[in-house]
């Protein structure tokens, strides 16, 4: 039986350890929305998971609480109201005027997202709850639900973002 030299054992061993390559590094992907430097809001925090526990409520147009069924608007007064006590109340444009515009960047959960879906502006509302992500009464399949922003449907639609928070 012949013995194999220290080298040729170390040979096959370089040659594995050369043809490893250093893990990819992550692609920021063109759905995360950079979170920014405003600071977390507890209260928006509260607003985002409050929308998250209406996920599956049946929608209903002018509906303003879960047991009835919810509208875009009505979900987002009857959220406010009951996670933080805010009175934020009228249609999805009256919502948009009342709150401080944000630049779609720098939004936060709890932070409102308006799109045109009616061929008016600020005829639709969301909740912001991160990760490009926002909970929506939409009347498509009558529930409420996650999209994304990035979304092609939304994407095309959207029209601004508002805080009610610092």
């Amino acid at each position: 039986m012949r013995w194999l030299s220290p080298i040729c054992l170390l040979v096959p061993l370089i040659l594995l350890a050369a043809c490893g390559s250093p893990a990819p590094r992550p692609v920021a992907s063109t759905e995360t929305i950079t979170q920014a430097p405003r600071p977390v809001s507890e209260k928006g925090n509260e607003i985002a998971l409050y929308a998250l526990g209406l996920i599956d409520t049946g929608y209903r147009f002018g509906g303003k609480n879960p047991e009835a069924g919810l509208d875009c608007s009505g979900m987002v007064s009857y959220i406010y109201g009951q996670a933080t006590g805010l009175k934020v109340q009228g249609s999805a444009s009256d919502i948009a005027r009342k709150g401080r515009p944000i630049e779609r960047s720098v939004l936060r959960p709890g932070d409102l997202v308006f799109f045109n879906t009616r061929n008016r502006p600020f005829s639709h509302v969301g909740v912001y709850i991160g990760d490009a992500r926002f909970v929506h009464a939409p009347s498509t399949n009558g529930r409420v639900r996650i999209d994304r922003l990035s979304d092609n449907y939304y994407a095309q639609r959207f029209e601004a973002a508002r805080t009610f928070f610092d």
